[in-house]
């Protein structure tokens, strides 16, 4: 019951966050939003930041329950992990983009809860870097002729995806480019008897 209650709190500071933006949120402002009395919130959290921190861990962890059932899923391993960015950044972000505070609530989330954001960025790398070296085992990419390391295909994965974000407006052209990007780094990465291989590229 006290979890139901907190969620409830958090859902409500989420909708606060994103209507009002970080900086002019009170905490009376998100126990309206909760349907509750402020000092009632105040025996939930001691202070916005300490709510925004907690909404921050909540996000994160789901968004990397996410990560891992897409990386759980059948398929190539780029596809696979492809799917695992797109749930990861799709859950942070869903009610966030479509705010005209977005920006403000992300950029709280790295002042209030960078060392959050660092951590689940950190365990997002470990979770891609040890699915393409799952990969790598079993045959179906190898790293030694681009001199790569598993977690370096993770890191230049995650960074041209945030690249593609910004600079992407339309849906359309952000799938274009992605793909073809998925399609050099299998180049890059396949198998020698698979390299001029087009069946097995993701697409």
């Amino acid at each position: 019951m006290a979890d139901d209650r907190t969620g409830h709190i958090l859902d409500a500071a989420l909708t606060a966050f994103c209507q009002y933006g970080y900086g002019k949120t009170t905490m009376q402002d998100i126990a309206r939003a909760a349907g509750m009395s402020r000092a009632a919130l105040y025996l939930h959290f001691p202070s916005k930041e300490d709510l925004f921190r907690a909404g921050s861990r909540r996000a994160h962890s789901r968004a990397l329950g996410e990560v891992d059932t897409a990386l759980a899923q059948q398929g190539d391993v780029l596809s696979r992990v492809d799917a695992a960015m797109t749930a990861y950044f799709g859950g942070l972000l869903a009610q966030i983009s479509s705010s005209v505070h977005g920006g403000e609530v992300l950029g709280a989330s790295l002042d209030v809860a960078g060392d959050i954001v660092s951590e689940a960025h950190a365990a997002l790398v470990a979770r891609l870097a040890g699915a393409l070296q799952t990969a790598a085992t079993a045959g179906e990419v190898q790293f030694s002729t681009s001199g790569a390391t598993a977690e370096d295909i993770a890191l230049l994965l995650l960074a041209v995806a945030d690249g593609l974000r910004k600079t992407s407006a339309a849906p359309q052209s952000l799938q274009q480019r992605k793909a073809l990007f998925l399609r050099l780094v299998h180049a890059g990465i396949a198998p020698v008897d698979q390299a001029h291989s087009d069946g097995n590229a993701p697409s």
